[in-house]
Protein backbone atom coordinates (compact mmCIF):
# COMPACT_ATOMS: atom_id res chain seq x y z
CA UNK A 1 0.00 0.00 0.00
CA UNK A 2 2.79 2.04 0.73
CA UNK A 3 5.21 1.39 -2.38
CA UNK A 4 1.71 1.82 -5.03
CA UNK A 5 1.68 5.70 -4.29
CA UNK A 6 -2.14 5.25 -3.83
CA UNK A 7 -2.69 8.51 -2.28
CA UNK A 8 -1.78 10.15 0.77
CA UNK A 9 -4.64 8.06 2.78
CA UNK A 10 -4.50 4.58 1.14
CA UNK A 11 -0.73 4.88 2.52
CA UNK A 12 -1.45 6.41 5.80
CA UNK A 13 -3.78 3.45 6.54
CA UNK A 14 -1.03 1.21 5.68
CA UNK A 15 0.78 2.53 8.23
CA UNK A 16 -2.19 1.86 10.90
CA UNK A 17 -2.07 -1.29 9.85
CA UNK A 18 1.63 -2.49 10.10
CA UNK A 19 1.60 -0.53 13.35
CA UNK A 20 -1.29 -2.51 14.40
CA UNK A 21 0.95 -5.42 13.31
CA UNK A 22 4.11 -4.40 15.28
CA UNK A 23 2.06 -3.43 18.78
CA UNK A 24 0.74 -7.36 18.24
CA UNK A 25 4.35 -8.56 17.78
CA UNK A 26 5.60 -6.09 21.09
CA UNK A 27 2.60 -7.94 23.20
CA UNK A 28 3.99 -11.61 22.01
CA UNK A 29 7.60 -10.58 22.79
CA UNK A 30 6.19 -9.01 26.35
CA UNK A 31 4.47 -12.04 26.51
CA UNK A 32 6.86 -14.45 25.79
CA UNK A 33 10.09 -12.90 27.72
CA UNK A 34 11.47 -12.59 23.88
CA UNK A 35 13.55 -8.85 24.24
CA UNK A 36 14.64 -9.12 20.37
CA UNK A 37 11.32 -9.35 19.45
CA UNK A 38 9.87 -6.03 22.05
CA UNK A 39 12.70 -4.36 21.15
CA UNK A 40 12.43 -4.33 17.11
CA UNK A 41 8.87 -4.41 17.38
CA UNK A 42 9.17 -1.42 19.85
CA UNK A 43 11.15 0.13 16.82
CA UNK A 44 9.04 -0.46 13.92
CA UNK A 45 6.00 0.60 16.12
CA UNK A 46 7.97 4.32 16.64
CA UNK A 47 8.54 4.05 12.42
CA UNK A 48 4.57 3.26 11.80
CA UNK A 49 3.43 6.22 14.76
CA UNK A 50 6.11 8.95 12.13
CA UNK A 51 4.53 6.88 8.90
CA UNK A 52 0.86 7.55 10.20
CA UNK A 53 1.49 11.62 11.09
CA UNK A 54 3.35 11.71 7.82
CA UNK A 55 0.27 10.48 5.73
CA UNK A 56 -2.85 11.03 7.49
CA UNK A 57 -1.83 14.21 8.88
CA UNK A 58 0.69 16.56 6.60
CA UNK A 59 0.53 14.74 3.43
CA UNK A 60 -3.13 14.20 3.76
CA UNK A 61 -3.12 18.32 3.84
CA UNK A 62 -1.00 18.69 0.99
CA UNK A 63 -3.04 16.53 -1.23
CA UNK A 64 -6.31 17.84 0.05
CA UNK A 65 -4.72 21.48 -0.98
CA UNK A 66 -4.39 20.50 -3.80
CA UNK A 67 -7.62 18.70 -4.64
CA UNK A 68 -9.43 22.08 -3.10
CA UNK A 69 -6.90 24.13 -6.31
CA UNK A 70 -8.01 21.24 -8.72
CA UNK A 71 -11.80 22.03 -7.59
CA UNK A 72 -11.74 25.75 -7.74
CA UNK A 73 -10.48 24.96 -11.55
CA UNK A 74 -12.94 22.77 -12.18
CA UNK A 75 -15.15 25.60 -11.48
CA UNK A 76 -13.90 28.03 -13.91
CA UNK A 77 -14.91 28.78 -17.03
CA UNK A 78 -11.28 27.28 -18.84
CA UNK A 79 -8.89 24.87 -16.71
CA UNK A 80 -5.94 26.39 -15.11
CA UNK A 81 -4.04 24.61 -12.68
CA UNK A 82 -3.03 20.95 -11.64
CA UNK A 83 -0.45 19.64 -9.39
CA UNK A 84 2.84 19.21 -10.15
CA UNK A 85 2.69 15.75 -7.97
CA UNK A 86 -0.07 14.42 -10.57
CA UNK A 87 2.57 14.29 -13.11
CA UNK A 88 3.60 11.18 -11.60
CA UNK A 89 1.37 8.08 -13.38
CA UNK A 90 -0.37 11.28 -15.65
CA UNK A 91 -1.87 9.61 -19.22
CA UNK A 92 0.85 10.91 -21.93
CA UNK A 93 -0.51 10.69 -25.52
CA UNK A 94 0.98 11.77 -28.76
CA UNK A 95 -0.03 14.41 -31.36
CA UNK A 96 -2.54 12.67 -32.76
CA UNK A 97 -4.12 11.12 -29.33
CA UNK A 98 -2.94 8.06 -29.53
CA UNK A 99 -1.72 6.18 -26.00
CA UNK A 100 2.37 6.97 -25.32
CA UNK A 101 2.89 6.01 -21.60
CA UNK A 102 2.56 7.65 -18.01
CA UNK A 103 4.35 10.32 -16.53
CA UNK A 104 7.28 9.81 -14.41
CA UNK A 105 8.79 13.41 -13.41
CA UNK A 106 9.43 16.79 -14.27
CA UNK A 107 12.98 18.31 -14.16
CA UNK A 108 13.22 21.94 -13.49
CA UNK A 109 16.13 23.68 -14.19
CA UNK A 110 17.02 25.73 -10.86
CA UNK A 111 18.10 29.06 -12.74
CA UNK A 112 14.90 29.72 -14.32
CA UNK A 113 12.30 27.49 -12.59
CA UNK A 114 11.20 26.52 -16.15
CA UNK A 115 10.79 22.50 -16.60
CA UNK A 116 13.49 21.22 -18.49
CA UNK A 117 12.19 17.48 -19.92
CA UNK A 118 9.35 15.70 -18.50
CA UNK A 119 10.27 11.91 -18.08
CA UNK A 120 7.70 9.52 -19.82
CA UNK A 121 7.50 5.68 -19.47
CA UNK A 122 6.12 3.83 -21.71
CA UNK A 123 5.71 -0.41 -22.11
CA UNK A 124 6.24 -3.09 -19.59
CA UNK A 125 3.93 -4.49 -17.56
CA UNK A 126 3.41 -2.88 -13.64
CA UNK A 127 6.84 -0.77 -14.07
CA UNK A 128 8.70 -4.34 -14.88
CA UNK A 129 10.03 -4.15 -18.58
CA UNK A 130 9.14 -0.10 -19.08
CA UNK A 131 11.49 2.29 -20.61
CA UNK A 132 12.00 5.90 -19.64
CA UNK A 133 12.30 8.53 -22.04
CA UNK A 134 13.68 12.36 -21.63
CA UNK A 135 10.94 14.44 -23.61
CA UNK A 136 11.84 17.90 -24.25
CA UNK A 137 9.78 20.63 -22.25
CA UNK A 138 9.20 21.89 -25.50
CA UNK A 139 7.64 18.59 -27.05
CA UNK A 140 5.26 18.34 -24.01
CA UNK A 141 1.52 20.31 -23.63
CA UNK A 142 0.21 20.22 -20.07
CA UNK A 143 -3.38 19.61 -20.06
CA UNK A 144 -5.03 18.98 -16.43
CA UNK A 145 -5.72 15.29 -17.33
CA UNK A 146 -3.10 14.54 -19.41
CA UNK A 147 0.35 15.42 -20.77
CA UNK A 148 0.22 15.77 -24.68
CA UNK A 149 3.43 15.08 -26.48
CA UNK A 150 3.39 17.48 -29.69
CA UNK A 151 5.58 14.54 -31.75
CA UNK A 152 4.69 11.06 -32.25
CA UNK A 153 4.68 7.35 -30.74
CA UNK A 154 7.27 7.07 -33.45
CA UNK A 155 9.54 9.75 -32.53
CA UNK A 156 8.50 9.07 -28.96
CA UNK A 157 10.35 5.59 -29.77
CA UNK A 158 13.56 7.11 -31.49
CA UNK A 159 14.35 8.91 -28.03
CA UNK A 160 17.15 7.53 -26.12
CA UNK A 161 16.21 5.51 -23.21
CA UNK A 162 17.12 6.97 -19.75
CA UNK A 163 19.66 4.57 -18.12
CA UNK A 164 18.14 3.31 -14.72
CA UNK A 165 19.51 5.99 -12.17
CA UNK A 166 21.67 7.55 -14.49
CA UNK A 167 19.23 10.84 -16.08
CA UNK A 168 20.48 13.71 -17.96
CA UNK A 169 21.16 17.33 -16.55
CA UNK A 170 19.83 18.49 -19.58
CA UNK A 171 17.99 17.25 -22.66
CA UNK A 172 18.13 18.98 -26.22
CA UNK A 173 15.40 18.84 -28.21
Amino acid sequence: MTVANLGARVTGWGFVIFAVGSIAWACVGVSSGRINLLATNGFLTLVNLVGIWRWLGQQRAYDDGGDSAKSARMQASEPSLFTAIKIAAIAVVDDRGEPVGTGVEALIACASGEISYVVVASGGIAGAGEELRAVPHNEVRFACEQLSLTISVAAFGGLTPLADGDWSAEVRS
